[in-house]
């Protein structure tokens, strides 16, 4: 049985957000196929997730006694690092990702939990796990000139990674808000590959 870490991060709820009519729809996709596997959701929103004060950065260790588990922010590096597979959803927000998802990051990039220092430099230690980046845009950032100036995949990519997660894929809907573009086709054709990718994923 894997365990999936869900990490939704968009202002916009349920019902509304066009990033989580995608998301969401991948979930179910993969609850048909994976009926056994546990999914673990973590709105980033409704978790209050807030940028780490001053006080905070000079206690993010880890505990030899293993308290660090009910910690306030570290409990969120051991759940990330606990789980098996990721599937994070965020529009595009200014070229980047939101900002709390990026709060959230501060939270789970911890020395001894999710990487480690060694003599040849950082290494991660979430080795061997997946995770997918279902992500909206409002113009054309896959290819073309707007690639360049496209960085929240590429941060989440390039984090991950450092995380030890090569095993990163990427679902995006674009040019969601360009004058006279086929919206719901474009999500439709979205949801309907991401339903697809979730039964092998």
């Amino acid at each position: 049985m894997a365990k999936v870490l869900y990490i939704k991060a968009n202002a916009r709820p349920d019902g509304i957000s066009r990033t989580y009519r995608i998301a969401d729809s991948f979930i179910e996709s993969y609850k048909k196929t994976h009926p056994s596997d546990e999914i673990i959701t973590l709105d980033l929103y409704k978790e209050g997730i807030t940028f780490l004060p001053a006080g905070d950065l000079a206690g993010l260790h880890v505990p030899e006694n293993g308290s660090g588990r009910n910690h306030p922010i570290l409990k969120y590096a051991y759940q990330f690092v606990e789980a098996d597979k990721y599937v994070i959803a965020e529009p595009l927000w200014n070229l980047s990702i939101p900002a709390i998802l990026k709060a959230y990051i501060d939270y789970i990039t911890v020395t001894g939990i999710t990487f480690k220092y060694t003599e040849m430099g950082p290494v991660g230690l979430c080795q061997g796990k997946k995770a997918v980046n279902i992500t909206t845009r409002g113009g054309a950032y896959m290819e073309g000139p707007g690639s360049a100036f496209e960085m929240g995949d590429r941060y989440l990519r390039t984090l991950f990674a450092f995380f030890g997660i090569r095993d990163f894929t990427t679902i995006a809907a674009e040019e969601l808000d360009v004058i006279g573009a086929d919206v719901e086709g474009i999500l439709e054709k979205v949801i309907t590959d991401a339903q697809v990718f979730a039964k092998n994923f």
